[in-house]
């Protein structure tokens, strides 16, 4: 009961809290922004290696960056406002490096987030993750089309 009532506070002040990021704004070079909660800990996620993948045309995934997250569990410059067009991406999350640091084996290895951006103009994706070492759950604010 207490894990979901935190969940849904997380999600509430990630809805509350996520905004497009003005036109002019450093944040705007880089329209995806992640953040991993650890729900064993009720703390952020640090050093998770994040990957980034764009769908080809013929269904293979095309690696296009790979960074961790910082000591807040969060990432802002997985790619930029240019390489970031209209398309299929998925972002790959090595948890069970994570959990493997912490003592714990994990049931998933990684966990993906497979979605369409840009189909309907430019976005702002703010991807939440909260995870423990048997699951994972995901979330999305996206933001109307900005020019």
């Amino acid at each position: 009961m207490a894990f979901h009532t935190v969940f849904l506070v997380f999600l509430a002040g990630l809805a509350f809290f996520s905004e497009a990021a003005p036109p002019d704004s450093a944040d705007s070079k880089h329209p995806l922004f992640i953040k991993i909660l650890d729900s064993v800990q009720g703390s952020p996620a640090p050093n998770v290696q994040v990957k980034l993948y764009k769908e080809a045309a013929d269904g293979s995934w095309e690696l296009l960056n790979s960074k961790q997250t910082s000591e807040n569990g969060e990432l802002h410059e997985l790619t930029t406002k240019e390489q970031f067009v209209t398309g299929i991406y998925k972002i790959e999350l090595d948890t069970a490096s994570y959990w493997k640091r912490l003592g714990l084996n994990p049931f998933h290895h990684h966990a993906d987030v497979v979605f369409t951006a840009n189909d309907a103009g430019y976005r702002h994706y703010s991807i939440a993750v909260l995870l423990s070492p048997f699951s994972y759950t995901t979330t999305a604010v996206v933001s109307e089309p900005v020019e």
